[in-house]
């Protein structure tokens, strides 16, 4: 970790003015949905068989290894196969596909439930059956975080949204007011926390109002952070809200932490028992027509809603799923939009020039994990596993401050990123070499 560092947080162009203030799709209507078998890096293994009628709302598959996850048809259609296709986190994964008959008929894979008549322990199911997962852009399955609720100060509903561009979660919030004060009600009675609040930027002073109106007398404070990059990652947050650090998980400092379309997701299935079928997503940036936010049927393609957003503006763009700072460039828009899945950012294609490294320190100074970014990226060039470990390689979250702030236009990040899967390689190789005894 570095010693010396600068506030590890910066405010950035966020550009959230192309779709902040714009009406949602909601007529995206595709012929053919793709539902990713995967959570994380675990497999889903399928409920229906090719062939099989679903409706919107069908349970069509479950993740059932050390955690439980099911999956849930967006469409109402007919499961025509299963197909390997690239998810957006760059890893290919079979993807079961679904014929849209277009009718959306839906039924209800569980009963609502009232979260206040309810014992901790039926929530609990209800959260774990009801295919609740990570939002914001993690997919971990919820119901774990609430499995042993000790000395929980304070429940934090993320409502930051710090990614440039990204605006999807502000306008659900605005549509679904309602059903956020459920899920965070229903959260904090998970949590079993003395203490509940739903945090924002202080620039959303619309969305602000509304959020303080909605929770009036309920106990849930509206806590306003600043508008600097990355508030949204956990660690900032939780240090900015309570003033703790922690060395893994948030609950070490008397915290837990869900993203506030997460919490609508809650609200929804306590309310109407429908599962996580749909998703806002914000399109945006100058390689796409009309940058706009959309609601989509999970996995619809990022072909699909581009098409929908008046196509490409150049030939030549960075198509990125997720933001600019964290999301991941990917070559083909064929991936289907996830659970977990937020934005499209279409850039033009804008060569820069990199030079050599001017040893200037910029990276460290705003590395929000402390780390040394140049340092890492060196010893990743060189594979040096012993000198990437004690530079914490694996605490990089993957942000791309230290790209962004680099006068010199190297790709840190992606430096570092290799760095980290040299790391995973070789934890892989020692693993499979001693399931095997050892022998070569």
């Amino acid at each position: 970790m570095s010693l010396l560092t600068g506030p590890m947080h910066r405010h950035l162009n966020g550009h959230k003015d192309l779709t902040l203030n714009a009406p949602v799709n909601r007529s995206i209507d595709p012929d053919v949905v793709y539902i990713p078998l995967v959570n994380g890096n675990a497999k889903c293994a399928p409920c229906v068989q090719v062939g099989d009628d679903v409706k919107v709302g069908t349970k069509v598959a479950e993740r059932n290894d050390h955690f439980y996850l099911p999956l849930f048809s967006s469409v109402s259609g007919t499961v025509t196969g299963i197909e390997k296709r690239m998810t957006s986190s760059l890893t290919p994964a079979d993807h079961l596909v679904i014929q849209n008959d277009h009718k959306y008929t839906e039924e209800k894979p569980f009963a609502p439930l009232d979260y206040e008549k309810a014992s901790w322990e039926e929530l609990h199911d209800f959260c774990k059956n009801a295919g609740m997962l990570g939002l914001g852009g993690a997919g971990f399955p919820t119901y774990v975080k609430y499995m042993k609720p000790e000395n929980v100060d304070m429940l934090i509903i993320n409502a930051v949204e710090c990614e440039p561009y990204l605006t999807a979660d502000y306008k659900n919030i605005e549509a679904n007011m309602d059903l956020l004060k459920v899920g965070v009600l229903g959260f904090w009675k998970l949590a079993k926390a003395k203490h509940a609040c739903v945090a924002i930027k202080e620039d959303k002073v619309k969305q602000i109002a509304a959020l303080k109106e909605t929770f009036n007398g309920t106990g849930v404070e509206i806590r306003i952070v600043p508008n600097v990059y990355p508030m949204g990652w956990e660690r900032t947050l939780v240090y900015q809200v309570v003033g703790k650090r922690y060395d893994k998980l948030p609950i070490e400092a008397g915290c837990i932490v869900n993203n506030a379309t997460t919490a609508i997701a809650f609200g929804n299935a306590l309310k109407n028992g429908m599962p996580i079928t749909h998703k806002y997503v914000t399109v945006s940036g100058d390689g796409v027509a009309n940058p706009q936010n959309v609601y989509v049927p999970v996995g619809t393609t990022a072909h699909d809603i581009i098409d929908a957003c008046g196509g490409y503006t150049s030939e030549d763009v960075y198509l990125i799923a997720g933001g600019p700072m964290m999301g991941r460039t990917i070559t083909k828009d064929e991936f289907a939009i996830a659970p977990q899945n937020n934005g499209l950012t279409v850039l033009k294609n804008q060569p820069l020039e990199e030079v050599a490294c001017l040893r200037c320190g910029r990276c460290t100074e705003s590395c929000p994990a402390g780390l040394e970014p140049v340092r890492i990226a060196a010893a990743a060039k060189l594979k040096d596993k012993d000198a990437l470990d004690k530079l914490h390689v694996m605490d990089c979250i993957e942000c791309g401050m230290c790209t962004y702030v680099c006068p010199s236009k190297i790709s840190v990040t992606e430096n570092v990123r290799q760095g980290k899967r040299y790391i995973q390689l070789q934890a892989r190789m020692a693993a499979a070499k001693a399931a095997k005894g050892g022998k070569k």
